[in-house]
């Protein structure tokens, strides 16, 4: 479509000719002036065309820039609401994580079955179950007691061997914003930094029942039931101990130490006054 030339009637100018336009702007000339005007958003209301065929055409364009201007407005306003919804979730979170009451039993166990060894690993996250009965049945379990001060333990055996050769296969915190109250899909990712994943000959070392004592039946060990199960920060703090003094090698050592500190200081435990294990294998 051309306009130059054409001819328009302008409310306060009176009649003139388009001698230069652009995506944004018209220029015309009146009878003693150039005048300069948005484009298209002066027609309309303050200025008509001559050419009805013109003006038609200029019409359809006019129609599309108003449908796409509404369209913009529609998707600001959803970003800002997108963004109000955000900030509120934010703003729950952070009350979440600043009112949060420390459990003392706010670590997990997670028994690992042999083709979830590797995945587990890799994606460095487990997940909590399904629901197994109830009107919520088969939706995500949320891990409701793991929170910042948390970490998650995973274990394995040998399918040829005793309950009580259960190893520690490593280990993790839970992802610094996670909180198990607000999980929705299950899954319980991994601190950035805060993760260990023992060599076969140091999980070969790492026996859990050295730790874990069911407080019901302190001699028994058995795991009939459950993926999971929550089990005392103390316990946790006494098996990070043991994989530092594990580790040979220094860079890996200093890790572990870290991962350590920080899990204490997370679970407000004094270091110095850690109690020795005393689990189940300690009481045969």
């Amino acid at each position: 479509m051309n306009l130059i030339n054409k001819k328009v009637t302008h409310k306060h100018f009176g009649t003139g000719s388009i001698v230069k336009y652009n995506d944004s702007s018209i220029e015309i000339h009146f009878a003693s002036e150039n005048k300069r005007f948005v484009f298209p958003d002066v027609f309309g209301k303050h200025l008509k065309l001559h050419d009805k065929s013109v003006a038609n055409s200029l019409e359809q364009i006019i129609q599309k820039k108003e449908m796409e201007r509404k369209e913009e407005e529609w998707k600001k306003e959803e970003e800002k609401k997108l963004q109000r919804k955000n900030q509120e979730l934010r703003w729950g979170h952070e009350k979440l994580m600043k009112n949060h009451k420390l459990h003392s039993e706010s670590q997990v166990v997670f028994w690992c079955d042999t083709e979830e060894q590797n995945s587990y690993f890799s994606e460095w996250k487990v997940f909590s179950g399904v629901i197994k009965s109830g009107i919520n049945k088969g939706q995500p379990t949320k891990p409701i007691r793991l929170h910042q001060n948390s970490a998650v333990l995973l274990t394995a055996i040998d399918s040829s061997l005793p309950e009580k050769d259960r190893r520690i296969l490593g280990v993790y915190m839970v992802k610094e914003d996670f909180i198990g109250k607000l999980c929705e899909d299950g899954y319980i990712p991994a601190h950035s930094k805060y993760r260990i994943q023992l060599t076969d000959q140091e999980s070969d070392q790492m026996l859990f029942w050295r730790y874990y004592v069911n407080g019901r039946f302190p001699e028994k060990m058995t795991w009939n039931t459950g993926k999971y199960r929550y089990f005392d920060n103390s316990w946790m703090a006494q098996m990070l101990l043991d994989i530092v003094s594990l580790k040979s090698d220094p860079k890996e050592r200093e890790q572990a130490q870290q991962f350590f500190e920080h899990f204490c200081k997370m679970n407000l435990i004094t270091a110095q006054e850690l109690p020795k294990p005393n689990g189940a294998l300690m009481r045969i």
